[in-house]
């Protein structure tokens, strides 16, 4: 039986080894760090077994799939070089990709090969206690080879998210991903928590409509972790906040001047390109066709 080893059994990690239970002849094992995730896991049977030694499973694992957060993968990468299973294929799932896959490159010996991926699923919590096997359904799987990934490798990879329920996969490189999640996900988290960052949230209970828990509803996050994805995609994400930072003083000019003209067509604008992805998104056009 071959093996998927899976380092970190937190929401995504524990998700992905339940979600991957079963796929074609592999035994899912999971690997925790703490006795309380330790038993949590074999409580809700997250894995087909579950270690505190990853080291030790690395020489036997055919695929291993890193779910720390990006320094704890570089480590892991740095710390186990010699270790992985020739001919093994190492994924990762954490929000930044250029700087893992540069590492990769730098730590991994010829003959195993990195893909970088980026499962677009998640909750507002986090921890093994939330995981779930069917978080992924319908989702979009984001997969960035490196320029040793097999087409082997990359056909069982489409054959595990097939399996894992996602709702397409999309290749792109490491470059563009960082690009278009500092737009899409860590943009709206600076968002978030600059709104919170207000004494005024503890006086607007009963105030608070839908559009504000929308708004703000990723900002009870990680602050370690999210330090470590916005700085290691700094250049991408201070260029996309910069030209935020414009539109936003657009508006606030537009509006202390009591400028409707402007501000209508400003809104209009922003409004008639919210409506087409929706539109889209309803044709079902966002889900890539063939998958």
């Amino acid at each position: 039986m071959k093996k998927i080893l899976v380092v970190g059994l937190g929401l995504i990690g524990g998700s992905l080894a339940m979600a991957l239970q079963g796929f074609e002849d592999y035994e899912v094992v999971g690997a925790a760090r703490s006795q309380s995730t330790y038993d949590k896991a074999v409580a809700k049977h997250a894995a087909n077994r579950v270690t505190f030694d990853p080291a030790a499973e690395l020489p036997g694992a055919d695929v291993v799939i890193l779910c720390q957060d990006p320094a704890g993968i570089i480590g892991f990468l740095r710390d186990n070089r010699d270790r992985f299973k020739p001919g093994c294929l190492v994924l990762d799932v954490c929000g930044v990709k250029t700087a893992v896959m540069d590492a990769a490159a730098e730590y991994l010996p010829d003959g195993v090969d990195f893909i970088g991926c980026h499962p677009m699923a998640g909750k507002e919590v986090s921890g093994i206690d939330n995981a779930e096997g069917t978080l992924f359904r319908n989702t979009h799987f984001i997969v960035t080879p490196g320029p040793r990934a097999t087409a082997e490798h990359l056909d069982l990879l489409h054959r595990m998210a097939k399996y894992c329920q996602f709702g397409d996969v999309i290749e792109t490189t490491p470059e563009r991903h960082d690009e278009m999640i500092a737009y899409t996900s860590q943009m709206m988290h600076v968002i978030a928590v600059s709104v919170c960052d207000n004494e005024e949230l503890f006086s607007c209970v009963g105030f608070e409509g839908g559009s504000f828990r929308d708004c703000t509803r990723v900002a009870a996050l990680d602050p370690a972790m999210w330090t470590q994805l916005f700085t290691l995609n700094a250049p991408a994400l201070s260029k996309i906040v910069s030209e935020l930072e414009e539109r936003i003083h657009q508006y606030r000019v537009a509006i202390e001047n009591n400028d409707r003209e402007t501000l209508c067509a400003m809104l209009a604008s922003a409004s008639n390109r919210k409506k087409q992805i929706n539109l889209e998104r309803a044709r079902g056009d966002d889900v890539r066709p063939g998958f």
